[in-house]
């Protein structure tokens, strides 16, 4: 299901950029003509197909990688919340290996952030009603890991808290 969402984004957004790419195309066309005192404005082309070039390089380039790729062999994780908890299947997860985490929401949106020990952000995502997320991390250093709410969700927002470990892969039964 995520699979097919992500793969419909990319062709819709493809998609608005040929449009894109044929406007700019046509104000090209447009801008080779005469002008009314009967020049021809080559300037206004090349700044059109500069900016396109430019689109086109910068759309690739941030396209490239894929922002939410899963690891193909990864060691799953269940994580679903709600008003006002957070609930993991597994409290250790293994060092050095990729972890897939599939998160949801029984009731509204919450943002869900990963912190180290230094409560610095690692990574995040929604945990949204009705869907499931999915994001890849490897950890590569052992200890405590913060799952905190990001996103306001009511009076008891700040109690949304829970821990689990990373620990070495021949220590997870």
């Amino acid at each position: 299901m995520v699979f097919v969402m992500q793969s419909v984004v990319l062709i819709v957004s493809l998609f608005l950029m040929g449009g894109i790419a044929l406007l700019f195309w046509r104000a090209v066309a447009a801008s080779s003509g005469p002008l009314p005192d009967g020049g021809v404005n080559r300037r206004r082309s090349q700044l059109i197909w500069a900016m396109a070039v430019i689109g086109l390089i910068v759309s690739v380039a941030s396209l490239r990688e894929w922002p939410h790729a899963v690891a193909a062999e990864s060691y799953d994780v269940t994580i679903s919340s709600g008003q006002w908890w957070w609930e993991i299947d597994k409290e250790k997860l293994p060092l050095g290996r990729p972890v897939t985490f599939h998160v949801t929401s029984e009731d509204v949106n919450h943002g869900m952030g990963i912190f180290d020990d230094d409560l610095r952000l690692l990574f995040q995502t929604q945990a949204m009603p009705g869907y499931v997320n999915k994001i890849s991390h490897t950890f590569d250093q052992p200890g405590t890991y913060k799952i905190l709410c990001m996103e306001f969700c009511g009076v008891s927002h700040h109690d949304m808290a829970v821990e689990f470990e990373v620990v070495a892969a021949e220590e997870i039964q």
